[in-house]
């Protein structure tokens, strides 16, 4: 079972991103393809008179900058909340399960730095557009995840687990060079975007994942 949260924030001035690194380290965690979840990340005590075995909270987070010399940047995050995740029954298989949840935050961070970095920067209606950029990109999100669930049953069809799981990983795969987002990005004028095309094909041909 997945709980879901949003963080969309716009800075006037720049300033620390998200909460002190302290919070972050004590209650998230960072999506890290060498850092799989683990029983002991989930802290929240397990609500019984629920139905799932499970809850896994993650938040997708994106928060833009307005910089001194006008520019706009942005910055993401796909963290993992130990203190709103719980786990009734603890198991491999259910982990598993759970992992793919957080998995799928991923890929939709990876989606979103995707479609961010395309947008032309309007400064009339950026605000508007990044919002609705966001919106549509979470509610993929959220439909993607409730699919997850029910093609599965909550991780007990075995076989559809095994593949959702396959599913999930080549997908990843397909938005690899969208995964270095955590350094953030800057909004491109018309003129600017143009101009760095062909950088930005060289980088996803740098970051192509060959199977």
């Amino acid at each position: 079972m997945i709980k879901s949260s949003k963080l969309f924030l716009f800075l006037l001035l720049a300033s620390p991103l998200f909460v002190q690194a302290q919070q972050l380290n004590e209650e998230f965690i960072d999506w890290n393809a060498d850092r799989p979840l683990a029983w002991d990340d989930y802290k929240c005590k397990p609500d019984r008179s629920s139905d799932a075995a499970a809850t896994t909270t993650t938040y997708l987070g994106i928060e833009y900058k307005f910089a001194s010399d006008n520019t706009f940047s942005y910055k993401i995050a796909c963290r993992f909340s130990k203190n709103k995740s719980w786990g009734l029954y603890r198991n491999d298989h259910i982990l598993g399960h759970e992992q793919g949840h957080f998995d799928i935050t991923e890929i939709f961070a990876r989606k979103l730095n995707k479609v961010t970095s395309e947008y032309k920067f309007n400064k009339r209606t950026y605000q508007k557009d990044l919002e609705k950029i966001y919106n549509e990109v979470t509610q993929e999100k959220e439909d993607f995840q409730n699919q997850y669930d029910e093609e599965t049953d909550y991780s007990r069809n075995k076989i559809k687990q095994a593949e959702w799981l396959k599913k999930i990983k080549v997908t990843l795969d397909e938005y690899q060079a969208y995964a270095y987002y955590d350094h953030g990005g800057q909004f491109l004028t018309s003129a600017q975007q143009k101009n760095s095309s062909g950088t930005n094909k060289a980088l996803r041909k740098k970051h192509r994942i060959r199977h």
